[in-house]
């Protein structure tokens, strides 16, 4: 399989090349020629366990020998404190995908695990080094840092709003003491970390000196792991339900995953539909709803991982929805990147008829969390609750409601602690931090600093 950029310089590229360059090089995001059809492979995949499943997706997009993979499937499920990597529990009106019983709790463990080990793969091949720059607003950071601390040929620089994402979020960051993890807290936005994070890659010359890579759900084999649990959990769904198909609840903030989610529905995935949910940060949901895309200020809530107003992914999306024409994404990405305005031509901005979104604001999320606790005795994190109320009042009558558990509870204490009246969410992952040493470098929201800083570094 052979990936385009969705801003179109014409050259194709292998998958390797696709995921140690993170962005193309024309500034766009990496796409795969041809999305595969599946729908022949569904019955014989719904018995699978994750492992053998995740391979069976992976080999379709991945020009990886079969032992290797399987290895690296393997190797990263073993990180996972649950037999099942992504169980799903049930409630009485809906089912939940729990995706963060990996290193870190959170479900971007699922991809990093797996990406941290094809990136050591493949330097170890080349005998090239690998210097990634992230931006995090609460998860990518620490599941990026458990995915890559500790191994040959890989420095990794995360940006992070330094005071926006929670205590214990920072602390997964900053305890790790790998000399080859750099933690910054940047002095502004998570928008502003991703913005100096894409044009740092996007600077060809500094990139290629410095052998900057990605981690960010902009590189391409983020979202293909990421699409291994739609399946997995669909399937659960069915076999409990006998349903023929799945309403998917996403929580999202810089679009990665609603978009494997997206992917794994044009394979052949038995969603009906996908239901977007965001925060008071609603540029997806009002996009969605109104076909314009248009940039706001980022408001801090107790969902710090979907404060976001410029969402990475939509650019696929895009490409998509302009019909597969690098050349209209590129003009529209400019007017957005110019005005901080996107408006689709009217006969491309009709409702996409497998997706339903909408927001959630935090008095709602906390309700939510209060009243699932009150009835079930379960925990959400906030996030999983802006995916459970919007799933909910958007869901349709006669189909099962799946929604995406994309943190444990135990992240973000305040936040449960408000919304229960006083209960307390723990882990001993995240109690183990406490009084360890942090490491952390204060900068201003500035690329020239961040520049600068990697530049001594990596000399």
């Amino acid at each position: 399989m052979n990936y385009l950029s969705t801003r179109g310089d014409g050259q194709a590229v292998d998958f390797k090349t696709a995921v140690l360059d993170g962005l193309a090089r024309d500034g766009g995001l990496f796409l795969p020629e041809s999305i595969p059809e599946v729908r022949g492979d569904l019955p014989g995949w719904a018995g699978l366990g994750y492992p053998a499943l995740a391979v069976e997706i992976m080999r379709r997009f991945a020009d990886l020998p079969p032992a290797p993979l399987a290895a690296m499937v393997r190797d990263s499920a073993a990180a996972f404190r649950h037999p099942e990597v992504t169980p799903v529990v049930s409630l009485p009106d809906l089912d939940i995908l729990e995706l963060f019983h990996g290193p870190t709790l959170a479900f971007k463990d699922i991809a990093l695990q797996w990406l941290g080990r094809l990136f050591e793969y493949y330097l170890a091949r080349s005998g090239r080094g690998l210097n990634i720059v992230a931006a995090t607003s609460g998860d990518t950071g620490s599941a990026a840092i458990a995915g890559v601390r500790g191994r040959r040929g890989i420095r990794i620089f995360v940006l992070y709003p330094d005071g926006r994402v929670s205590p214990d979020q920072e602390r997964q960051m900053t305890t790790v003491p790998d000399a080859n993890v750099h933690c910054l807290a940047v002095k502004g936005s998570f928008d502003d970390c991703q913005g100096i994070v894409k044009r740092l890659l996007g600077d060809l010359a500094f990139r290629d000196r410095y052998s900057l890579g990605a981690v960010n759900s902009i590189n391409w084999a983020r979202l293909l792991a990421q699409v291994v649990y739609y399946f997995y959990g669909v399937f659960r769904v069915q076999r409990r339900t006998g349903a023929a198909a799945v309403q998917v609840a996403v929580p999202t903030g810089n679009f990665g995953d609603l978009f494997a989610g997206y992917l794994a529905r044009r394979m052949g995935a038995p969603i009906s539909r996908l239901i977007l949910a965001t925060n008071e940060n609603d540029i997806l949901a009002r996009f969605f709803n109104t076909g314009i895309y248009r940039r706001g200020t980022v408001q801090a809530t107790l969902s710090p991982s979907m404060d976001i107003q410029v969402a990475s992914n939509f650019e696929r999306y895009l490409y998509y929805r302009l019909g597969s024409d690098p050349r209209a994404v590129r003009r529209a990405m400019e007017v957005f990147s110019q005005t901080g305005e996107l408006r689709l031509d009217p006969e491309a901005a009709g409702p996409d008829p497998g997706l339903a979104a909408g927001a959630c604001a935090t008095d709602e999320a906390l309700e939510t969390i209060g009243a699932c606790y009150r009835q079930t005795g379960m925990l959400l994190d906030p996030h999983t609750a802006v995916g459970v109320a919007v799933g909910r009042r958007f869901r349709r009558p006669g189909e099962p409601l799946l929604a995406l558990a994309t943190a444990h509870p135990a992240k973000f204490p305040e936040a449960i602690r408000r919304a229960t009246g006083g209960a307390a969410a723990r882990h001993p992952v995240l109690d183990a931090l406490a009084g360890l040493p942090q490491r952390r470098t204060a900068l201003p929201a500035e690329e020239g600093a961040v520049r600068a800083y990697i530049r001594a570094q990596v000399a």
